[in-house]
């Protein structure tokens, strides 16, 4: 069973306890300097971050219908950052007129030896995946734009090939749990973009 679709942020640090707002969309390869070329006017950062992380799901089987699913992720191009470890909650039904998707996110930084330390936990890796691309930021909106690498190799991530011919596009902001107002922002945001790309609250139990 994969795993739903998750928000790819950057290994650059993490954020306890909060909640996520999530819009999502995708563009394809011909249309990503157009993309980029809009959100260096409108964001803060005329010039985006760059990142190239590497991922790892793990799945924890149990009594429950569904494995319980753990994200494990490192920087490949920035030396001496920590892995990170990521869950993200179900996306709540809430307000159907809450203009973007909400689930709890849990994002912490570990130690180098975090994949033992699941794999002795019962966990097993479901699969991995190598994603490159930018960061913008407007205020507390984190804007990503990445391209997913599916990885030939199992654990070689010198031997990767594109997933697809287009960019995913995140607009994510991350806050305290009841700060729904900020999803107001982020679909003034996601207007500007269009029609470059349309940026929807979609839900996961769609996709799988």
């Amino acid at each position: 069973m994969e795993a739903p679709p998750v928000t790819m942020m950057p290994v650059t640090g993490g954020t306890i306890n909060m909640m996520e707002y999530l819009l999502q969309g995708s563009v394809l390869d011909q249309s990503l300097e157009s993309l980029l070329h809009r959100l260096r006017g409108l964001c803060d950062n005329m010039e985006p971050e760059t990142f190239l992380d590497h991922e790892m799901v793990f799945l924890l089987k149990g009594q429950q219908a569904s494995p319980f699913v753990l994200r494990a992720r490192r920087s490949m191009d920035k030396s001496g950052m920590p892995w990170h470890l990521r869950y993200l909650g179900q996306p709540e039904i809430g307000d159907k007129n809450r203009h973007a998707l909400v689930r709890n996110c849990v994002d912490i930084a570990t130690s180098d030896n975090l994949t033992d330390f699941l794999v002795e936990m019962g966990f097993r890796m479901d699969h991995e995946f190598v994603a490159k691309g930018h960061v913008f930021r407007k205020g507390i909106m984190k804007i990503v734009v990445y391209k997913i690498f599916r990885i030939l190799m199992p654990g070689n991530t010198d031997s990767i090939e594109p997933l697809s011919l287009s960019y995913l596009v995140e607009l994510n902001v991350v806050a305290p749990a009841g700060q729904d107002i900020v999803s107001d922002d982020m679909r003034n945001f996601a207007e500007q973009l269009k029609p470059l790309v349309h940026l929807e609250k979609i839900d996961p139990k769609r996709l799988m």
